[in-house]
């Protein structure tokens, strides 16, 4: 009968230390899955910003060559 006693208290033992070190576990695999988000989210930001920025330097360089043209034409004007 002892020994009965002494198997069920080392199995709840083992379990309730199976169910600690789990929790454990899951509390750090979820913090560390919040950072990853965060660096994800910031990345996705900055690709955000960049595509952005390409737009901006894309419209910026066809007005440069707008007024390059533009520039031309008034210049053949005066020389003739």
């Amino acid at each position: 009968m002892s020994d009965a006693i002494t198997a069920l208290i080392t199995g709840l033992l083992a379990l309730l230390g199976t169910y600690l070190s789990n929790r454990r576990s899951a509390a750090l695999i979820a913090y560390r899955l919040e950072q990853l988000e965060k660096r994800v989210e910031k990345h996705n930001s900055v690709v955000e910003r960049t595509y952005k920025l390409e737009e901006r330097t894309e419209l910026q360089e066809e007005k440069i060559k707008v007024a390059n043209h533009r520039i031309e034409d008034l210049e053949r004007r005066s020389e003739r």
